[in-house]
């Protein structure tokens, strides 16, 4: 089967089908997670193991899902996103890889076309809240959580905490909790 079948064939499935079943956690077991696992298969560039598509999810066959990632309910990805392993997506989850152009101001914004595209790279071990917006061409260090309605426009580090909008990282997931102080788990000890 050619990939632009398998494609369309898991698209179909997916958008008339699978889309509408039970979210995965409700108590109504149709085989949901199975049916859109096959679904993200076909349709995604890349595709973990043990992935879960939740209810109303719409993504770009651009994107790449790792092992054990999950794209939360109602989340919308457009454009190239790279997700990493082991990624928690709250619901309502938005992933923006273009913008219109603003840049004349002699022509409406609606007659000027879209910026280049920047992907979006959210790396391993990521906790994205409900309704967090992540802009175009940001990257999601590992291990970090992005608080419930954060707007996301700049580069998140490893392990850290980010909300507001803007987000802002408001503290390291490395702190020590008995000294309040960071330590960075890369460098040697200190004698």
């Amino acid at each position: 089967m050619s990939r632009r079948f398998s494609r369309a064939v898991g698209a179909v499935i997916y958008y008339t089908f699978g889309t509408h079943l039970p979210p995965s956690w409700s108590g109504v077991r149709l085989g949901q997670t199975a049916i859109r696992r096959l679904c993200a298969r076909l349709m995604l560039a890349r595709c973990g193991k043990k992935v879960n598509l939740e209810k109303g999810a719409v993504f770009s066959r651009k994107a790449t899902l790792g092992d054990r990632s999950g794209i939360g309910i109602n989340a919308k990805i457009y454009g190239e996103c790279h997700i990493g392993d082991d990624v928690m997506m709250g619901t309502d989850v938005t992933v923006i890889t273009r913008n219109h152009r603003i840049d004349r101001t002699d022509i409406p914004m609606m007659d000027q076309g879209f910026e280049e595209e920047k992907p979006v790279y959210i790396g391993n071990d990521v906790w994205i809240g409900d309704r967090v917006v992540i802009l175009p061409g940001v990257h999601i260090g590992d291990g970090s959580v992005l608080a419930a309605g954060a707007v996301v426009s700049r580069d998140i580090p490893d392990y850290s905490i980010a909300a507001g909008v803007p987000a802002k990282v408001i503290r390291s997931r490395l702190q020590d909790s008995t000294d309040g102080f960071y330590h960075d788990p890369t460098s040697e000890p200190q004698k």
